[in-house]
């Protein structure tokens, strides 16, 4: 009784995060037809099974249809998802394309695959997301990629720049989204051991133990295990950018800055000690695209409310 109670909380937990994530950043509307990209790992597997379950419950109609990318990989076990598929009754497409040989032709023996194979990817998933009418393309990232992503890009790429739950395509032809923006990794993990989800290992990303998103990953895990709550206060700081107080010239107009006489509560603190506290992460209001007040109401999904 104590475990069913357990993975009972765990799937709330779940639809409350994603209908969360859906609800701030309007990611599905009344009519949309959502392409779920599926993988064969966890995080997609969780990303299906619980929009299945607001979709049940939404007050708005949205189709799902389930889209798989058989890059060919030897292997690979091709009868898996379908079987699964076909027994949830979800709508589902398999798309045949031989990006395997592609990569392993191009790329050097030791190097890193992901750049050109996540390249490809996303151009066919594109491609079929225009064939299907799909008007939204759901990718299965969840938080801790998010943040793996924003140490990365300030590690090696001198950016900060994370990955947002939501945005326009290359081709800008599209609206990408990720309803899983605010759940941990370590939930999912349980989900797909509560589900049984019947897991695909990828033998092109999967193999290669060097990886640095790996590394940064085992950052990230060894940061939650010896100070907990700071991965969530990390995640939390990316809704709350303060640009007057970082150096991006095209944020913030510090060549016109002038003294106005006016206090400013935020103003410079340079001597004092910061009174850093345990802070309740929480989602930052939705703004216009000016940064000002809170952007119109529209037809969302306000699953969460309820749970």
């Amino acid at each position: 009784m104590d475990i069913e109670r357990e993975n009972h909380k765990l799937e709330k937990r779940l639809c409350r995060e994603v209908g969360r994530a859906i609800t701030d950043h309007n990611m599905i509307e009344e009519g949309d037809r959502v392409m779920v990209c599926l993988s064969g790992g966890k995080d997609s597997y969780g990303m299906l099974d619980i929009l299945l379950k607001l979709q049940a419950r939404a007050p708005v109609n949205f189709e799902l249809i389930a889209v798989n990318l058989d890059q060919k990989q030897p292997g690979f076990p091709e009868h898996v998802l379908p079987e699964y598929l076909t027994k949830l009754g979800v709508k589902f497409h398999i798309e045949n394309q031989d990006t395997y040989s592609i990569v392993k032709r191009v790329i050097p023996e030791g190097k890193t695959l992901c750049s050109l194979c996540s390249r490809l990817r996303r151009g066919i998933l594109y491609r079929v997301a225009s064939e299907l009418g799909a008007t939204k393309i759901a990718l299965g990232h969840h938080r801790d990629d998010i943040l793996q992503t924003l140490l990365l890009n300030m590690f090696f790429g001198a950016k900060l720049k994370g990955m947002p739950a939501k945005l326009v395509s290359d081709d800008g032809r599209h609206v990408v989204i990720r309803p899983m923006a605010y759940v941990p990794e370590k939930d999912l993990s349980r989900w797909a051991e509560v589900r049984q989800f019947p897991i695909i290992p990828c033998t092109l990303c999967g193999s290669q133990e060097n990886l640095q998103r790996k590394q940064v990953g085992n950052l990230l895990r060894e940061w939650e295990q010896k100070f907990p709550g700071r991965v969530e206060n990390m995640f939390s700081a990316l809704q709350n950018v303060v640009p007057s107080h970082l150096m991006d010239r095209s944020l913030f107009p510090f060549e016109t800055l002038r003294a106005t006489g006016v206090p400013d509560a935020d103003g410079d603190k340079a001597f004092d000690d910061e009174p850093f506290t345990a802070a309740t992460p929480t989602a930052a209001p939705r703004a216009d695209a000016d940064g000002g007040n809170p952007a119109p109401t529209r037809t969302v999904i306000p699953i969460a409310a309820d749970l």
